[in-house]
């Protein structure tokens, strides 16, 4: 069988001292040294990695990050080392615990219009950022689309997050997930939950695929995981990942009840139930010769995207917003907004965080 290896090969001046440092001190073992009568290469390997310690290189020396359980208890506790030959060395958390930044609460309009750039990322998808601000890194919100349908080169992956919706606005795409069956298509409308670190896998999508995607927190890891094939045998709906359960919500299959402000009906997605009101997702619409008093909220973050349609949005201390499809915004806790002038064809994706809050009716404008 042909077997094939990768070195990183860095210089040394003194071989015997570097030597004694990544074996004594980080751990490596020595794999091959020549000549004997003199040294001038040695090979030493260890955590996933081999180096090349090479008297006549002229390489500058890198950065070596060794990822661990426990770095305390490695390397005497020093997180940051230098070897002999001047090889950089970082001790770093293998898996760290992920981090909910507090949330930098600000009023934010992003509109289609303004022109904003679309960023092409993984597997070739384009990107549109609907909060540039991040609110101090607690959450993103991205628009997405595929121009040119067909397979998308994707991997099996997950993604170490708090809270991940995908909700498709146009078009449709094919996605499988671990342990929930054969592939789903997600259709305009519809919406999956994707639990903290679900493994799954984009298949196909149709030609001009739209979907908008929020993701607590703003900066998070994707994993490929090179293991798993998907479809999985096991079909379990009813499993949680660190307490939330997958969900896959059809427009079909949803009914419209009054919404948190009067003069609006909305759809619940049933996100709230099934993340134990981790978020909340509703589709909002006007109801017809109805108008919407002022109101205030107190979630700590309340995103909308205007899905169809248009509406003006009037904002305490703000000049009012006349919003249409593409659009996105998003309320701070406790600053009183209208929506009026509503089309009857506009539709309101609004996702909470928590998925449990409150809605105050303001008698007069502010």
């Amino acid at each position: 069988m042909n077997k094939t290896r990768s070195e990183i090969r860095q210089p040394s001046g003194d071989l015997k001292e570097d030597m004694a440092f990544f074996t004594k001190r980080l751990g490596f073992v020595l794999d091959m040294i020549y000549p004997a009568d003199d040294p001038v290469i040695a090979v030493l390997s260890g955590h996933g990695l081999s180096i090349r310690l090479d008297r006549g290189a002229s390489d500058a020396p890198a950065t070596l990050r060794i990822l661990t359980d426990n770095p305390d208890n490695f390397a005497g506790g020093d997180r940051y080392l230098t070897a002999p030959n001047g090889t950089r060395i970082e001790i770093v958390e293998r898996d760290p615990p992920l981090i909910l930044p507090p949330t930098d609460h600000a009023f934010v309009v992003r509109r289609l219009a303004d022109q904003a750039p679309w960023i092409i990322g993984r597997a070739g998808m384009h990107y549109r950022d609907l909060i540039p601000t991040r609110l101090g890194g607690s959450i993103i919100a991205s628009h997405i689309r595929i121009p040119d349908g067909g397979p998308v080169p994707d991997l099996v992956h997950y993604h170490k997050v708090g809270f991940q919706l995908i909700f498709c606005i146009n078009g449709w795409v094919d996605v499988v997930y671990e342990d929930q069956g054969p592939p789903l298509r997600l259709s305009a409308g519809d919406c999956f939950i994707q639990p903290p670190e679900i493994r799954h896998r984009v298949l196909n999508a149709s030609d001009g695929i739209e979907v908008i995607e929020v993701g607590v927190p703003a900066d998070h890891i994707t994993m490929i995981d090179h293991d798993m094939t998907l479809p999985t045998p096991f079909y379990r709906p009813e499993r949680l990942w660190q307490g939330q359960k997958f969900v896959f919500n059809q427009a079909l299959d949803g009914s419209f009840t009054q919404f948190r402000i009067p003069g609006f009906e909305a759809r619940d997605t049933t996100i709230s139930t099934n993340t134990k009101d981790v978020a909340s997702v509703m589709v909002a619409r006007p109801l017809e010769g109805q108008s919407a008093p002022w109101a205030r909220h107190d979630s700590d973050i309340l995103f909308s995207f205007i899905m169809a349609g248009q509406m003006v949005l009037k904002g305490e201390g703000k000049d009012p917003f006349l919003l249409a499809a593409g659009d996105a915004f998003v309320i701070p806790p406790h600053m009183a907004t209208c929506y009026s002038q509503t089309s009857p064809d506009l539709r309101i994706l609004e996702v909470s965080l928590p998925g449990n809050f409150e809605t105050t009716l303001l008698a007069t404008a502010p």
